[in-house]
C-alpha cells in the first residue's frame, strides 16, 4: 500500500515540502518583507544616511572641508542659529510668505480652472493640453525664461510698461518686488499641477448630488459651496499637501532668477537659499547643516498638520 505524504502549509497558504530547510521556511513566512527589502535599503541609502550625516555635521563646527578636523560642539549651532535675527528668522518669514501666498493663489486659480474644464465643451482637450504646458519645462528653464522677461534693460515686461507710460521696474532686484515676482513665476508654473489634481477629483464625483441640488433650485454658487466643495475637500487637502511641501523647499526658481540684472539673493533669501549661501559662499558646513535640519523639522511639522487636517476632512 502506497504511503501518502502530506505537506504542511506555511502561514501564507503556500505549500512547503516536508524536507524544506529551516531558512527556506523562514524566508517563506517573511517573504513580504524580503520582497520590500531592496526598496527599503535603497531608501535608507538615499535618505536616511545623508540625513544622519547632516544631523551629525550640525553638531560640529565643520568649516572649509568636511574632511578637515572638526570639533563636536553639541547644540551650540542650534542656539546660534535660533538667536540669529538678521538672517535666519527673516529667511523663515520669507519661506512662510512664499509658501502661503503661492499656495493660496495656486489652489484658488487651480479650483477655478478645474471647474471651467469640468464640463465638456468644444476644444476641451486642446485647452487642457495648453494649460498643462508649463509643467513640461524644468523649473530652472522656467526661471531663466522669466529672468529674461523681467530683465531691467531688455526685458519684455518693462517694454510693455513703457508703452503705457510707466517707467522700468526692478522686478527681480527690488527689495519689495523680488519676492512677489518669484511667487508669480511659481504660480505660473505649478498652478496646472493643482488643476490636474482637482480635475481628477471632480471627474470622480457622482452627478446625483448636483442634480438633486439643481432640482431643489440651488444656484451655481450654492451647489459649489454646499455640494461640490465638501465632496472635493479630501482631494483639495491632497493638492495642498503635495504642493505645499514642494513650495516650502523651492530653490531652483529662486536661484535661476538671480544673476545679471537680478540683484542679490537677499531679497528672496528663503531657508534653502540661506543654507546654500552658508555652504558654498562661506563654507560653514556645520551651521548650514543646522539650518537644513531645522528646515527639515519645519517641513515635517507642516506635513503632519496637513495630514491631520486631511483625516479630519475624511471624518
Amino acid at each position: 500500500m502506497a504511503t501518502v505524504t502530506t505537506t504542511r502549509r506555511a502561514p501564507g497558504g503556500v505549500g512547503v515540502m516536508p524536507d524544506t530547510p529551516g531558512w527556506a521556511r523562514w524566508a517563506n513566512e517573511h517573504r513580504k518583507w524580503l520582497f520590500a527589502a531592496p526598496a527599503m535599503v535603497f531608501v535608507a541609502a538615499l535618505i536616511v544616511i545623508p540625513l544622519g550625516w547632516t544631523a551629525w555635521l550640525s553638531l560640529t563646527d565643520a568649516e572649509g572641508s568636511v574632511r578637515a578636523e572638526s570639533e563636536f560642539v553639541g547644540f551650540q549651532n542650534y542656539l546660534d542659529v535660533l538667536s540669529d535675527t538678521d538672517r535666519f528668522w527673516p529667511a523663515v518669514g520669507r519661506t512662510a510668505a512664499f509658501t502661503v501666498v503661492a499656495l493660496l493663489f495656486e489652489v484658488v486659480l487651480g479650483m477655478a480652472v478645474a471647474l471651467l474644464l469640468w464640463r465638456p465643451f468644444k476644444g476641451q482637450k486642446w485647452v487642457r493640453v495648453a494649460i498643462l504646458m508649463p509643467l513640461v519645462a524644468t523649473p530652472v528653464a522656467v526661471g531663466m525664461m522669466w529672468r529674461l522677461i523681467f530683465d531691467p534693460n531688455i526685458g519684455l515686461a518693462n517694454q510693455v510698461l513703457g508703452w503705457v507710460g510707466i517707467g522700468p521696474q526692478p522686478w527681480l532686484a527690488g527689495q519689495h518686488s523680488a519676492l512677489p515676482t518669484t511667487i508669480f513665476i511659481d504660480v505660473w508654473q505649478w498652478t496646472p499641477m493643482v488643476v490636474l489634481i482637482l480635475l481628477a477629483g471632480l471627474t470622480s464625483l457622482s452627478d446625483e448630488p448636483q442634480e438633486a441640488a439643481r432640482i431643489d433650485g440651488a444656484s451655481a454658487w450654492q451647489r459649489f459651496r454646499h455640494v461640490t466643495l465638501p465632496l472635493l475637500m479630501p482631494t483639495v487637502i491632497v493638492a495642498i499637501l503635495l504642493r505645499g511641501i514642494d513650495a516650502l523647499k523651492t530653490f531652483d526658481i529662486l536661484y535661476a532668477t538671480k544673476g545679471r540684472g537680478g540683484g542679490s539673493f537677499h531679497e528672496v533669501e528663503t531657508l534653502n537659499v540661506y543654507a546654500y549661501g552658508l555652504s558654498f559662499d562661506y563654507n560653514e558646513y556645520g551651521v548650514s547643516s543646522t539650518v537644513l535640519i531645522l528646515f527639515f523639522l519645519i517641513i515635517i511639522g507642516a506635513m503632519w498638520a496637513l495630514t491631520a487636517r486631511r483625516k479630519g476632512a475624511r471624518r
